[in-house]
């Protein structure tokens, strides 16, 4: 399952070549109830204060998430462009404004062109072709992720974005999408070992991240450079305070599947939406704790499915 399984929520990327780099955009159908919740020490962010819960505007129709850094918010401009056209956006007596917050990751020079990044047009062309078949990988935000850079470039892999949703017996959906562009390494919560990240002398191996944390190791600049973005969506009627809770909780799913995660170095940021088309009264905790679940998923799924560029290899390529 995947984050579209949720109600209302479609998924677009749109991947720049000679990057590697992109950018992926959640639409939220005419508007859900949104939250964000930044971890990380180095965020790249726009129209996140609106979400917090004592400020009035309670509804987002889109998320966008992107490379090239501060460059890559420029993506927001053409998903507003593109709702704008729909007349899709927050009520004003001047028409619709739609509401398009945006995080990004950096991703620039990996593998390609520094000067190729996310812009108006990336944004627009991928609301353009959003739908609900999500792809996985090196597309979108996650074209140009990195993870494994506790001990520089020269041990990195390469990270990517992916989905994951999570249904319960009484039709509660829970699902997430994260770009994964780590300092750390990305482990599987179930049993404690690396699935991609800081690569042993031999470019083969893995270290295990947790040793690895308490020998103290530290990339140093620049490679602290990084940032893991996402969203988690869920079909619950919430509140922006409760969406911010889920989104709380939601990274733990962050901290379970990245080691180190929430550094001074990345940005990490996930934000929640709320579609509310279930009826039925839902627990706060139970979706959090959902949430987390999905993060962690869609994490894994990102990396195992990634694509490998030169000096970055995926998982596929060091098995």
């Amino acid at each position: 399952m995947s984050i579209t399984h949720v109600d209302g929520i479609r998924v677009g990327h749109h991947t720049l070549v000679g990057g590697p780099t992109g950018c992926t955009v959640i639409l939220a159908g005419s508007g859900a109830v949104g939250a964000v919740d930044v971890r990380g020490g180095a965020p790249g962010t726009r129209e996140t204060d609106l979400l917090a819960p004592d400020n009035m505007v309670s509804e987002v129709h889109a998320i966008v998430l992107a490379g090239g850094s501060a460059f890559g918010l420029d993506a927001a401009t053409g998903v507003m462009r593109f709702l704008s056209e729909q007349g899709v956006g927050y009520q004003t007596s001047a028409g619709p404004v739609p509401i398009v917050p945006a995080a990004i990751l950096f991703d620039l020079g990996i593998g390609g062109d520094p000067e190729i990044r996310p812009d108006a047009a990336c944004g627009y062309e991928a609301a353009r072709h959003a739908g609900t078949a999500v792809e996985e990988g090196s597309v979108g935000a996650g074209a140009g992720a990195t993870v494994g850079k506790l001990l520089g470039r020269q041990r990195a892999m390469k990270g990517g974005i992916g989905t994951a949703a999570l249904r319960t017996a009484d039709g509660l959906v829970v699902g997430a999408i994260v770009a994964v562009n780590a300092v750390g390494s990305v482990i599987d919560p179930r049993t404690g070992r690396p699935v991609a990240g800081v690569r042993a002398d031999d470019g083969r191996r893995l270290e295990d991240p947790f040793l690895l944390v308490r020998r103290g190791a530290d990339a140093g600049l620049p490679w602290r450079e990084n940032t893991t973005i996402g969203v988690v969506a869920t079909n619950a009627r919430l509140s922006k305070a409760q969406a911010l809770k889920v989104a709380q909780m939601a990274h733990d799913g962050i901290a379970r599947a990245i080691v180190p995660a929430h550094t001074p170095s990345d940005g990490d940021t996930l934000f929640a939406l709320a579609t509310g088309t279930r009826g039925a009264e839902a627990s706060v905790g139970v979706i959090g704790a959902l949430a987390a679940e999905a993060v962690s998923d869609a994490i894994l799924r990102a990396v195992r499915l990634a694509t490998g560029v030169p000096g970055y290899p995926a998982v596929s390529d060091i098995r």
